[in-house]
């Protein structure tokens, strides 16, 4: 099916990706390049380098409009980060891709607040692009385990290749029923989320493994500002795997016990 994409952050690169490889990706709509990196210099957004390496065509407008044109006979949205106004979604019929099992995790992190919640399991959620923010009538939605070894990394992988397998389903012949449940809302990550209190071990895994590998969960160790990216529990104690210290590399934990005698 030809289609078009709206995305903008890794997830949605990801969804881009593996869509183009099984429809006709007619043009991708994603953010303006902007500012990154210690040096502050001006970069793609991730679905763009993407986009720009498979020949899609990409649209970059700084909000999109009612005079934006997009082909297709759908638009996906994973991860675009704009609003998408009224006026364009009465238009054609748009597909939001969502990480959770809506209503649980509506909201910008639905990833990262289900592992800061010991959720045990996750999925992905295909419903129609409304107004209300994730909101829409639900077209397909499937469930899969969280276990002790996933992180955040992890579970938008799973996500992203969920995803694809539910959208050949709905491009095919979309219908949709109504969300049903109590909605939970999975606020932007913060920096005090990011605030590991090492005293509550299991709370700490949560967190470790919420903000790995794209974020990090900060603490103390040995009295040095430390990022943990790795971590595991043993009886009960939280025993860090692999560690950045402030200014400095990842490495594992022993290789920072060796740095501090």
């Amino acid at each position: 099916m030809r289609i078009s994409v709206a995305a903008t952050a890794p997830f949605g690169a990801d969804v881009l990706e593996r869509l183009a490889a099984r429809h006709e990706v007619a043009a991708l709509l994603t953010r303006p390049d902007s500012p990154a990196g210690r040096g502050r210099r001006l970069a793609a957004p991730p679905a763009k380098e993407v986009a720009e390496r498979l020949g899609i065509p990409v649209l970059q407008p700084e909000r999109p409009t009612a005079e934006l044109e997009l082909p297709g006979e759908a638009v996906v949205v994973a991860a675009y980060g704009l609003l998408i106004p009224e006026s364009l979604l009465e238009r054609g019929l748009w597909l939001n891709v969502h990480p959770s099992l809506l209503p649980r995790w509506r909201g910008a992190a639905p990833v990262e607040r289900a592992l800061l919640a010991g959720d045990t399991e996750t999925g992905v959620t295909i419903h129609e692009t409304v107004k209300e923010l994730d909101a829409g009538p639900v077209a397909a939605q499937r469930s899969f385990p969280l276990t002790a070894e996933d992180d955040a990394g992890t579970v938008y992988d799973r996500a992203a290749e969920v995803a694809v397998e539910l959208l050949d389903e709905v491009l095919a012949s979309p219908s949709f029923t109504p969300q049903e449940g109590e909605a939970t809302y999975a606020a932007k990550i913060e920096a005090a989320d990011r605030e590991l209190d090492l005293t509550q071990p299991q709370e700490s895994l949560h967190r470790i493994r919420a903000l790995s590998p794209h974020i990090g969960a900060r603490g103390e160790l040995r009295g040095r500002r430390v990022t943990i990216w790795k971590a595991r529990l043993e009886d009960g104690e939280l025993i860090p795997v692999e560690v950045q210290p402030e200014g400095g590399k990842r490495m594992p934990y022993e290789a920072f016990l060796r740095g501090l005698r």
